[in-house]
């Protein structure tokens, strides 16, 4: 008996879940259903895939072989797939995306009853993660990525920029007084990233450049703990124009120094793999977003 491809696709999919029951609930089945599906593909192939126990799964060197060439039998037959829907001019299949948290809430989630009901064939999958990270490892399609980019293999599509905007809500404000020059930052607290020392040089004008280095008295890891802070009158943040503009209109967030702002714009690109034609459901998604992103750039309040 031969393998079939559901079979294949339940074999990788356990292997990139990283157990049983998340591959499980992803395939919408039952763990022992998957479990029986493992077995029986161990059987037609009469070796072992996988070295399981109650608390841990390894490849066997043959699972490792089949992993990597069952991945490539299954990008083949979406690639076969998505040519014949290309001919017919209907994106469809799963497109796989990966967005910093703070882009992926504010920039992309926002509009995906939109792109659903324009391309309802295409089924996404939608991952955050703040880190670079292997396309191919993590299975992604697009990867979006904010700033610029370091050199690398990938394709890469620009897809606009976005302001950055130093803002405070009006309790903090309230209590501490607002700035009026780059110098009273110094007697404010100032909220900073705590992995990326390049996000706390904010984009302000002073006698020694156009990107003044912060002393962060309050740290986070994400763009999004950030405006939570700030929101909760904590401090003064420099943030994307994409994560506060929301926040701005609403009068939660004020902008502060505009007249000192060099004008600093962060880039934001799409990278993917591909070494054939782009696959047109990865076409119709950046043609998409970056529709979208469009709309963010007519209003940056930075005059």
């Amino acid at each position: 008996m031969k393998a079939r491809s559901d079979e294949l696709q339940i074999f990788v999919c356990v292997i990139e879940c990283g157990s049983i029951s998340a591959a499980a609930e992803q395939v919408g089945q039952t763990p022992s259903a998957v479990s029986r599906t493992l077995s029986r593909l161990e059987a037609k192939l009469d070796t072992t895939l996988i070295n399981r126990t109650t608390r841990r799964m390894d490849l066997t060197e043959e699972g490792k072989y089949f992993f990597e060439q069952a991945k490539l039998i299954l990008d083949q037959m979406d690639e076969l797939e998505e040519r014949l829907s290309s001919r017919q001019q209907t994106p469809s299949g799963r497109l796989r995306i990966n967005a910093a948290s703070p882009f992926m809430l504010h920039a992309i989630v926002p509009y995906i009853d939109e792109f659903r009901r324009l391309y309802p064939d295409i089924q996404l999958e939608l991952n955050s993660n703040d880190l670079i990270i292997d396309l191919l490892e993590q299975s992604t399609d697009i990867a979006i990525r904010i700033g610029t980019l370091a050199d690398s293999t990938l394709h890469a599509r620009s897809l606009g920029c976005s302001p950055l905007h130093i803002v405070a809500s009006q309790a903090y404000l309230e209590k501490h007084g607002t700035p009026t020059a780059v110098a009273d930052l110094a007697a404010h607290t100032l909220l900073g990233f705590t992995q990326n020392e390049g996000l706390n040089q904010w984009p302000l004008r002073y006698v020694h450049g156009d990107r003044w280095p912060i002393q962060a008295s309050l740290s986070a890891s994400s763009g999004e703990t950030i405006r939570h802070l700030a929101l909760e009158g904590q401090g003064i943040a420099s943030l994307s124009h994409y994560m506060t503009i929301d926040d701005i209109r609403a009068g939660r967030l004020k902008v502060l120094l505009a007249e000192f702002n060099s004008g600093y714009r962060q880039p934001i690109n799409a990278v993917y793999y591909r070494n054939s034609q782009l696959a047109l459901r990865i076409q119709c998604f950046l043609d998409f977003i970056q529709s979208k992103l469009a709309l963010y750039a007519a209003d940056d309040f930075s005059d």
